[in-house]
């Protein structure tokens, strides 16, 4: 079913592609709390990933003199307390940054173009910190192994080098997952600026390309290079430095394949879901624009024309409150409105003594009853297919037949002009009302300008049912209908009617033999 009214429903099942990431709609405390604890718990894991790479090359791919006793103690020493008071300095670097990027958010205030620039470009400036700390400790350690042993220096120099792409490449990702609610809450329905599109899908793949398959790759040559100057490196150990280094590629070009799929996949996917609601008939969906690239494009695509979809349905809904929904349907179906002759039944009701009631009662007053009586009309009009055509004042035509044909179009008049006057009488006994019901050949199709058209229908039954609604107004029935109308009606709704006088009414040159119920 359709929404139409109230707020625009946030896609809720995973909105930013993870349940770690919590609902959309969290309170600015929880989001900043799942924020810190995920961004320390992802800074601790990358340095620990990257350093587990610089040990597995440095011991087991790059070739070189064993490590003199002098440079091993200096690494036992100083390469766990760098690594600790990195992650420290990461952690609390990185926390300030983001609190002084994101201010916007803890003053629940929507971002200006230039702080969803730098809530974008977030993740890039805490990779950066990370850079920034790893730079150096490549000096560092590069220098320090050039005093003491100038002979490994490279190979050091090399390892953590290599340590540090693959830290910053991981950590990158996970930074960009973890701040999606947050990238969410700048964009709201928004775009992504243009400006970030040039580090977009193609940009990324092949930094993420360097960082898990060519940069490892790079090191195998370069230990190729070092075994082949080196002259003295065994089979087997040329085959321990292939197998861990394979080994490395296999895993950390797996992680980063993997993190950056799921980069990819999640905001197709909460495109994807949000189709298929829409699909279901439940266009009162917005998805989160959380992600930077080309894919946030779509993301924000998708709510402008899910917007455009629910203005369409609004617009259509108003237009079938005026011009009934069946012309609507018509009107979208088909070319041609105008110019068909067709067989319909037409019920006409008006209301008795309508201008004393006027003149007796405040216009508020005779508003709300004339409300009351047409929504009866409508009520029972609708329940039996026919069309509301318009509304005249105090007085109603229905069409059963056009636009939408029907199988049995004299009987659904028939039942409904009984229904109507059994309800008028029963729920509205301060406004009697006169009821004529006939059928025959119309011509029906629009009329007017091409600058304003009316659905109506053209031909004596519609004259016939108005002057049989005057002569309704005064028998105890309130209810008339042409003998011809019971007769193609049936036998089962015949059953209900009797035969009455023979009276050419108004307009007429031949009797019309009328029939009121039994």
């Amino acid at each position: 079913m359709t929404s139409h009214g109230g707020a625009e429903l946030v896609l809720k099942r995973r909105p930013f592609g993870s349940w770690l990431l919590g609902p959309a709609d969290q309170s600015t405390r929880m989001l900043k709390i799942r924020l810190r604890v995920l961004m320390t718990t992802f800074s601790i894991g990358t340095n620990l990933i990257g350093a587990a790479v610089v040990y597995a090359l440095a011991v087991f791919v790059l070739p070189g003199p064993a490590l003199t006793a002098e440079l091993l103690r200096f690494e036992a020493i100083f390469v766990p307390s760098y690594l600790l008071l990195a992650i420290v300095v990461g952690c609390v670097w990185s926390t300030r940054v983001t609190v002084r990027r994101t201010a916007w958010v803890d003053e629940d205030r929507p971002a200006t173009r230039k702080e969803q620039i730098t809530t974008l470009r977030l993740p890039l400036r805490l990779t950066l910190i990370e850079v920034v700390l790893w730079m150096i400790a490549v000096a560092g350690f590069t220098a320090a192994t050039i005093v003491l042993q100038p002979e490994n220096a490279l190979r050091v120099a090399v390892t953590i080098f290599d340590g540090m792409i693959v830290t910053c490449a991981v950590s990158y990702l996970l930074t960009e997952f973890a701040l999606r609610p947050v990238a969410a809450r700048a964009l709201a329905d928004s775009a992504p600026p243009r400006r970030l599109l040039a580090f977009g899908l193609k940009a990324r793949t092949l930094v993420f390309w360097a960082a898990g398959s060519a940069t490892p790759v790079a090191g195998l040559m370069l230990a190729a290079i070092l075994a082949l100057i080196d002259g003295q490196v065994s089979a087997t150990r040329l085959s321990v430095m292939i197998l861990a280094l394979g080994i490395i590629v296999l895993c950390i070009g797996g992680l980063l394949i993997l993190l950056s799929a799921k980069s990819v996949v999640a905001p197709v996917r909460s495109v994807r879901d949000a189709l298929t609601l829409i699909g279901d008939g439940e266009l009162n969906i917005r998805i989160p624009v959380f992600d930077g690239t080309e894919l946030g494009s779509l993301q924000a695509g998708f709510n402008r024309m899910a917007a455009g979809l629910r203005e369409r349905e609004r617009i259509r809904d108003v237009f079938g409150r005026y011009v009934g929904p069946e012309v609507v349907r018509e009107a979208l179906t088909s070319d041609q409105l105008g110019g068909e002759e067709r067989f319909v039944a037409v019920l006409f009701v008006d209301l008795v003594g309508s201008t004393k009631l006027a003149a007796d009662r405040p216009p508020t007053e005779v508003v709300q009853l004339l409300n009351r009586f047409f929504a009866i009309v409508v009520d029972e009009v609708v329940r039996e297919g026919g069309f509301v055509n318009k509304f005249a004042g105090d007085a109603s035509l229905a069409i059963f037949g056009a636009p939408a044909e029907l199988i049995d179009p004299a009987g659904a008049a028939l039942r409904a002009g009984r229904a109507l006057s059994r309800r008028l009488s029963e729920e509205l006994p301060e406004a009697t009302a006169g009821i004529g019901v006939t059928a025959g050949i119309v011509v029906a199709g629009t009329v007017g300008d091409v600058r304003r058209l009316e659905y109506t229908v053209i031909g004596d039954p519609v004259n016939e049912a108005a002057r049989l609604s005057e002569l309704a107004k005064n028998i105890p029935e309130r209810l008339i209908a042409s003998m011809a109308t019971v007769d193609e009606a049936g036998p089962t709704e015949g059953a209900h009617w009797r035969p009455g006088d023979r009276v050419t009414v108004r307009g007429r040159s031949e009797p019309t033999q009328l029939a009121v119920p039994q």
